[in-house]
Parts: C-alpha cells; sequence; structure tokens
C-alpha cells in the first residue's frame, strides 16, 4: 500500500521584514501628502482677510500651479462675458458743465440718460466736492459690460498706501495691513494695489525702503510727503526723488498721453503679463491721472485688457495702469459722514453693488496691499 507523502514545508516568508518595509512605505506616502497639506493648511487660516477661493487659488499658483490656473482662467474668461450690475445713485447729480466738476463720461455705448454723468460724494476741507462717480458702458460690441469711475480732485485727499499682510512678502511693514484708526473718520476712498509681486518685475516702496529693486520703465503709482498721488512712468513721469514717500509698480502703462498704448491687444511681449491674460472677461480695475493731475479710478467686470484702456480714457485719463484683476481682487469704495447716531463715523458704498468683497473691506487686516484716501 503506498503512503501518502506529506507536502513539503516552505520556509515562511519574513513577515516581520515585510510589515515593517509596508510601515516605511506607508510613512513615506503619509510624509508625501502631508508636507503639502500642511503648507496649504497654513495658507488657508494665515492672517489677514481673504476669500477661501482666493486663498486655494493662490496656494496652487505659489506652488508650481500657475501655468494651470491660468490655462483654466483663459479658457473660462474668454469665453464667458459676464454683465455688470448698474451702481445705484448715492449723492446729488452733477449737471454737466459744473465748474470743478469732470466732463461727461462719453463710453461707447449710451442709452440711459444717467449714464456718464457724475455724483458728488464726500466734501473736502473747501466746502467742494473731493470725488465724483459715475458709470457707463465701454464695450460697443457688448453693451451688458458695465464699468464705473471715481474722480478725485486734486489738493482735496491724502493718499495712503498699506502693505497687506501677504503682500509684499518681504517681511513686516508699518500700517497693521488696514486703514489707520486715526484715519477712519476722515476716509474718502479705500481700493485694491495692483497684482501679486509673483507675477509683476516691479516693487513696493515706502520710506526709504523698497521690496525689492524699483524698477524704471514700468507704470508706478507715487505718493508724495503732502499726500498727493500720481501715476506715469518711473524714471519719465514720476520718480522716488523729491519726496516721494510710498511707490507702488504694476507692469506697463495702459494708457499713455490721453489715448491707449499700442499693442494691448496683442500683447505678443508680455508687457501686460501673461499673453492670453489680458484677453480674459473678467474684473480688472485702473488707476490714472488726467491732465491736471486729479486722480481717476476705474473698475467694471467683463472688461479685457483693451476695454480697460478705453474706459481709462473715456473718464478722462492721459495715463494710466492696471491695477488688479478677477472677482475678490477689485475693490472701490467711496466713504461719507454717517447720519447722526450711528455706530461708526463714516459710513462706505461701493462702487459697484457686484463687487464681491465687502465695502468695509480695508478696516481690517488684508492680505493684499491696498491704497486709502482722507480729506485733507
Amino acid at each position: 500500500m503506498t503512503q501518502l507523502q506529506e507536502p513539503p514545508v516552505l520556509d515562511a516568508p519574513p513577515a516581520p521584514r515585510r510589515r515593517r518595509r509596508g510601515r516605511w512605505v506607508a510613512v513615506c506616502v503619509l510624509c508625501v501628502l502631508a508636507v503639502p497639506g500642511v503648507s496649504f493648511g497654513r495658507a488657508m487660516v494665515a492672517p489677514g482677510a481673504a476669500p477661501a477661493s482666493v486663498r486655494a487659488v493662490e496656494w496652487v499658483r505659489d506652488h508650481g500651479g500657475a501655468h494651470l490656473v491660468d490655462l483654466a482662467e483663459n479658457w473660462w474668461f474668454s469665453r464667458h462675458v459676464p454683465h455688470g450690475a448698474v451702481p445705484a445713485v448715492r449723492g446729488p447729480e452733477v449737471p454737466a458743465g459744473t465748474p470743478g466738476a469732470p466732463p461727461v463720461v462719453r463710453g461707447a455705448v449710451t442709452e440711459s440718460p444717467a449714464e456718464g454723468h457724475w455724483t458728488a460724494g464726500r466734501l473736502g476741507s473747501d466746502g467742494l466736492p473731493a470725488l465724483y462717480s459715475t458709470w457707463f458702458r465701454p464695450d460697443a460690441s457688448d453693451p451688458g459690460v458695465v464699468a464705473a469711475a471715481a474722480w478725485i480732485r486734486a489738493g482735496s485727499y491724502r493718499a495712503h498706501l498699506v502693505a497687506g499682510t501677504k503682500e509684499p512678502d518681504t517681511g513686516s511693514w508699518p500700517g497693521d495691513a488696514r486703514v489707520a484708526p486715526g484715519d477712519v473718520p476722515n476716509l474718502l476712498a479705500t481700493f485694491n494695489a495692483g497684482f501679486t509681486f509673483h507675477d509683476t518685475p516691479g516693487g513696493f516702496f515706502e520710506d526709504g525702503r523698497s521690496s525689492r529693486s524699483l524698477v524704471d520703465g514700468l507704470a508706478t503709482a507715487t505718493i508724495s510727503g503732502s499726500g498727493a498721488l500720481q501715476v506715469g512712468l518711473l524714471g519719465a513721469d514720476v520718480s522716488l526723488a523729491g519726496g516721494t514717500t510710498q511707490a507702488r509698480q504694476n507692469l506697463h502703462l495702459v494708457v499713455a498721453d490721453g489715448a491707449p498704448v499700442a499693442g494691448l491687444a496683442a500683447n505678443g511681449s508680455g508687457r501686460w503679463g501673461t499673453a492670453h491674460n489680458q484677453g480674459q472677461y473678467t474684473w480688472r480695475s485702473g488707476l490714472g491721472v488726467d491732465a491736471a493731475g486729479d486722480l481717476v479710478y476705474v473698475a467694471g467686470n467683463g472688461l479685457d485688457l483693451v476695454h480697460l484702456a478705453d474706459a481709462l480714457v473715456e473718464a478722462g485719463a492721459v495715463r494710466g495702469m492696471e491695477l488688479d484683476m478677477h472677482s475678490g481682487m477689485v475693490s472701490f469704495s467711496s466713504w461719507v459722514p454717517a447720519p447722526a447716531g450711528s455706530k461708526e463715523p463714516v459710513e462706505p458704498a461701493k462702487l459697484l453693488p457686484d463687487m464681491t468683497r465687502e465695502a468695509d473691506r480695508y478696516l481690517a487686516p488684508d492680505q493684499r496691499d491696498f491704497f486709502y484716501l482722507t480729506v485733507d
């Protein structure tokens, strides 16, 4: 009778060694995931006001994803033209030809009698309006696109430039990233500055210190010791000499000699950012000066770079620069004394009602640098 043979006994695998190897793999995977996770988490709770969507997109940009973000934005904003909301009238409408008031804005489309006619804002120390605002339509091919402008009379204000908690990212700066509490009762206007400093070769200057060297030939907003704000090419129209206390650069001028600068539509040289970004139909803002040195701020949704420059010219600017772009970045509020019995001494109103950030955005520390004006 044949006896069944037992199967040979195989050597058992070195289970402890395999388990150790598996644990090391798991630890490595967790570390790979944890490092960006911690970085992202820190960005989401970093000091300074900013929406979660803005924080997330900027984190992706800062960690090698700028090209992907640009591709997504270019695809979307070049195909979808958003239409803006018409602002409510705040203050008395100023009749055309009123002494001291800016001329009526002639937009590309005019269907409403209110378009281009200015309303008066807060009074300066001389009893005359220091700020006027209006709305108009700068794009004849799309009458649904609405832009608004604020015109601020030279000599009626004092300008201030404040660093944010994140921009410029070169250490701490004066100002606590918000409007100085002592200046709040005298507020005339608050508005956004320019791109992040990853996206512009220019710099930020305050009281003899710069975030990096400012570049001659770039569009620059300068503030003098008297508080006057000017816009022009550094080294030609404006300089850091002669009592300039603050300056902010952002790419190249979009308006010069009272006309849009040539080449804006193609942007082939990248003078105004990446070649395709300036063709996006999105929120944009710009700052300029007219022939008398008065300030002109323009903003709107659904603007490409060409129509932003057109809007600046239509509002009276002879020199102008793009500031920031996209929802959540573009903010302008005008301020007037509050009615008796109000909790705060002044109250703000957005230049356009569909600007997404709060009207009092800059009373709390903000991540981005910004400008504010007080009545002189």
